[in-house]
């Protein structure tokens, strides 16, 4: 039988494509999902591989050629000549510190028959999303989940309840501290904990139930239970054995262990206690100056904590540009909270009253105590790998404990995937959903896609830190001519209508080209204005698009404007 070859679905914008190489010659034989030729486009190249074993054909077009989605590019005789397949050769950009996947080892064979296309492990953002987009594609799909709500540690013990807890606190504070300033007298301001935390339980419910829909309405199938990996095509669910044509790992990450810090979550605590505290506690101490401290730390101190934050490094935020990271310090500071920067934690003695932590300077020096009724250690998160059957059936791990993947996700195990925290790159939620989709629209032949570029890092702290693409420091490390804009929000006049003016807008672009490399914001929503940026950045703008594009007035998101401005030194209000 003759089987056509196509141009396959590019993304939604995507109408042609260029050949870039034929990887298969005529007569060739091939195996399936063997890929033979690979198309360009001006943001991804796409392999497109055999849809059966066979013989190639005649090539329908050369190389250079343009070709329309859904044009015929060879035509494979199936059953002629199959071969054995060959590993895809990456073809999209990853993070710089993923390694390539080691040559298959050899498994059991997938079975001829599998109760399902798809199984993702792991129901969270980057788990439920895949099963959603990949049954959207047609696949017939599970979900394991060991927990007895979807939405992973994000929606159940962390990015939600956060924010919740963030914005309530938040509220709390402005009530008492800053109201008078608006003509909005309140003689006593008092804190209900329950019902502030009953609050964030009703949020946390509305999202878990929100995703339960979603499987629902998308004929995603639950498999409630711990699942483990038996290799090709099998995946066993509290022992019961389950068969998928493609199985994807997102099993998220937990948080990391600190040597002579015991967590019990009750006074030593990880982020999943600090958001379940019974009270206020007088003083708290956060071990780690990264994103879940601070915005931890930050909700406690606004609710009456005296709070100290040890960080091993020399700064806040390790990643962010050097020059927001030293405001945020400073305005963190003005606002009460305390750092001991260069500092390491050795050992935490519980005692009756709380904890004593020793500490000591990181390059050396004499140790002192902390005292603390509750101490919260966040010095970050390790990918979710262990205990899942991984190794044992032959998936290769790095160093770090993370899943090593190729440009397409696939594992050193054939049929098998991976995405999100447990392997390589950011660790957050908006990077595993995209990589959810694009894996799911990779199984299905399209162009999946992911630009690492551009992907938005916020902390939602008071005021918020949001940043997407490169910081000043890694432009001088790679020797990239940049220029630089900057627009604080004293200038902007929303931002003094709302009487929150801590901050600026920072653009760097391209010396030569102009090209935007990078935006850094530390101000009122900035999680929400760096949307504009990573756009922005997406579709390759210059700082003078970005100057040039109608912003309303007042809004904060003319102080982007004005920053771009700024870039060629022509800001208009400042």
């Amino acid at each position: 039988m003759t089987i056509e070859i196509k141009v396959p679905t590019l993304g939604e914008s995507v109408t042609t494509a260029t050949i870039g190489k034929w990887l298969k010659q005529p007569g060739d034989s091939v195996a399936a999902d063997e890929p033979v030729v690979e198309l360009e486009t001006d943001k991804v190249s796409v392999e497109v591989a055999a849809p059966s074993a066979g013989r190639l054909g005649a090539h329908a077009v050369a190389e250079g050629d343009e070709v329309a989605v859904g044009a015929v590019l060879t035509t494979v005789e199936a059953g002629a000549g199959a071969a054995p397949a060959a590993k895809p050769a990456p073809a999209a950009a990853k993070p710089a510190e993923v390694e390539a996947a080691p040559a298959p080892v050899p498994v059991a064979a997938p079975p001829a028959e599998t109760d399902y296309d798809v199984i993702v492990i792991g129901a969270g953002p980057g788990g439920y999303v895949c099963a959603i987009r990949a049954a959207q594609l047609g696949f017939k799909v599970a979900c394991v989940e060991k927990r007895a709500t979807l939405g992973g540690t994000c929606l159940n013990v962390g990015c939600i309840p956060s924010k919740a807890l963030l914005q309530s606190s938040e509220n709390f504070h402005a009530a008492g501290h800053d109201y008078a300033g608006h003509g909005i007298l309140i003689d006593s301001v008092r804190l209900d904990l329950k019902r502030m935390m009953a609050r964030k339980a009703e949020v946390v419910d509305a999202n878990v139930k929100g995703v339960e829909f979603l499987f629902k309405k998308n004929k995603v199938t639950w498999l409630k239970g711990f699942g483990t990996l038996e290799g090709t095509g099998r995946v066993t669910v509290d022992g019961k054995t389950v068969t998928a044509k493609h199985i994807v790992i997102a099993s998220g990450s937990d948080s990391a262990g600190l040597p002579g810090v015991e967590v019990d979550e009750k006074v030593i605590v990880t982020s999943t206690g600090a958001l379940e505290l019974s009270a206020v506690p007088k003083k708290l101490v956060v071990i780690g100056g990264g994103v879940i401290g601070l915005e931890l730390g930050s909700v406690w101190h606004r609710l009456g904590a005296e709070v100290t934050v040890v960080e091993y490094l020399d700064r806040l935020v390790p990643g962010t540009d050097g020059e927001i990271a030293k405001q945020f310090q400073r305005v963190l500071t003005r606002q009460g909270l305390q750092f001991k920067l260069g500092h390491k934690v050795t050992k935490a003695e519980k005692t009756g009253k709380g904890v004593t932590l020793t500490v000591e300077p990181a390059a050396g020096g004499k140790a002192e105590t902390l005292d603390a009724d509750i101490v919260l250690l966040a010095i970050g998160r390790t990918a979710a790998s262990k205990g899942m059957g991984l190794e044992e059936a032959g998936v290769a791990l790095d160093k770090r404990g993370r899943i090593v993947t190729d440009a397409h996700y696939a594992t050193s195990v054939p049929g098998v995937y991976a995405i999100g925290d447990v392997i390589a790159g950011p660790m957050l939620a908006h990077k595993a959903e995209d990589e959810g989709v694009a894996i799911a629209e990779i199984l299905a032949r399209q162009a999946g896609h992911v630009n690492y570029d551009a992907i938005p890092g916020v902390v939602y702290t008071w005021p918020e830190v949001a940043t997407v693409g490169r910081t000043e420091e890694e432009l001088k490390d790679a020797g990239v001519t940049y220029k630089t804009g900057k627009f604080p929000f004293t200038a902007n006049g929303r931002a003094r209508a709302m009487g929150m003016t801590d901050g600026f807008v920072k653009v760097l672009a391209d010396a030569a080209t102009d090209k935007v490399l990078g935006v850094h914001i530390i101000g009122p929503g900035a999680g929400e204005l760096i949307a504009e940026a990573t756009l922005a950045m997406e579709f390759g703008a210059s700082s003078e698009d970005i100057a040039r594009t109608c912003h309303a007035h007042p809004t904060l998101s003319e102080a982007v404007k004005e920053a771009a401005l700024d870039v060629e030194k022509r800001a208009i209000h400042i």
